[in-house]
């Protein structure tokens, strides 16, 4: 069944959950929202195209979950609680099946963060979704890409390279997206892929800890490059260090995921900085959530990213970079 746009809005609009803080929600020309006091908005905005930034024949339930999660992630990497954002909708068709699968995997994502839709857009065309998110962070604690300092650690967050090991085994045509696989090593790449856990606890935790933070959408060489570009420090890293997963591993082989955990995209982690004196702490804080927390580098004096024995890496550069059929990272 095909909707036509105010049907459409509807369905989504009777998925999404009020909240005291929102005064007015979907059905207005705008939302009206009271922030808390004694926090700043942190605002972010993500664009996801088929081709570009999924493989197209990805699931709905998939694309929505993704849709949200890639903006979590950023709020994650601003040390700000999630809490309400906008959504614009470009569909080739409406369909009421594709509609209520998407609303699926996106308020699942959102209702586990207490996140809200207030609003947005629909319209015709290529199929595309943007969000605008906010977040809310107390004054002077949001994490920042320039306050790394000379002598501070460098950390990830769980595994790396992951997503991009899925897309290379989609590029080869070895991993059908649309369905489980039927190994458990190939199943947790492709959910690595389609599902990222936006690491929301983590990024609250690291604002009384981290220096600098960045979320790794791009690839690692590229989104470090930010915070040493910013902080006007240089990134060293011992590729020996990077956390790569059991499965990408056994799947592509050493070599392979290495290379996929430094320039690979979309994995969704967090990059940050530390103080030396945080070790312990941090350490403390990766069982208490139950994320691994890997030490990788130091940032030094200089500028770039510096990864001996690991060749010319890069990461992903929209308009630059080859369309996902020939190796985007997104």
């Amino acid at each position: 069944m095909s909707l036509a746009e105010f049907a459409l809005i509807d369905r989504i609009r009777a998925r999404s959950k009020g909240r005291d803080d929102i005064v007015l929600g979907i059905g207005d020309d705008a939302a009206l929202l009271q922030p808390l006091a004694g926090h700043w908005l942190a605002v972010t905005a993500d664009t996801l195209n088929s081709g570009v930034h999924f493989p197209p024949e990805t699931l709905p339930a998939d694309i929505g979950w993704k849709t949200l999660a890639v903006n979590l992630s950023d709020l994650a990497a601003m040390g700000a609680t999630p809490a309400w954002g906008t959504l614009a909708l470009s569909l080739p068709e409406a369909s009421a099946a594709w509609i209520d699968a998407f609303a699926d995997g996106f308020f699942a994502l959102a209702d586990a963060h207490d996140w809200r839709l207030i609003g947005g857009d629909t319209t015709r065309g290529p199929l595309s979704l943007s969000v605008t998110a906010f977040g809310q962070v107390p004054h002077g604690q949001a994490l920042r890409r320039d306050g790394a300092q000379v002598g501070d650690d460098i950390w990830v967050s769980g595994t790396l390279g992951d997503a991009a090991g899925a897309l290379a085994l989609w590029q080869r045509g070895e991993l059908d997206v649309t369905r489980p696989a039927a190994d458990a090593e190939t199943e947790f790449l492709r959910q690595r892929l389609l599902r990222p856990v936006p690491r929301v606890q983590l990024g609250l935790a690291l604002r009384s800890i981290a220096t600098a933070a960045v979320d790794v959408s791009d690839g690692l060489m590229a989104d470090l490059g930010h915070i040493a570009a910013r902080s006007g420090v240089a990134a060293h890293v011992d590729a020996d260090l990077l956390p790569c997963s059991t499965a990408l591993q056994r799947v592509l082989g050493s070599e392979a995921a290495r290379s996929c955990g430094l320039q690979g995209g979309d994995d969704y982690e967090l990059c940050f900085t530390a103080a030396v004196t945080s070790r312990r702490r941090l350490l403390a804080l990766s069982g208490e959530l139950g994320i691994s927390l890997t030490r990788i580098g130091a940032m030094l004096h200089g500028e770039g990213v510096h990864c001996p024995g690991s060749g010319a890496v890069h990461g992903y550069v929209h308009f630059l970079s080859p369309p996902m059929a020939a190796g985007d990272q997104s």
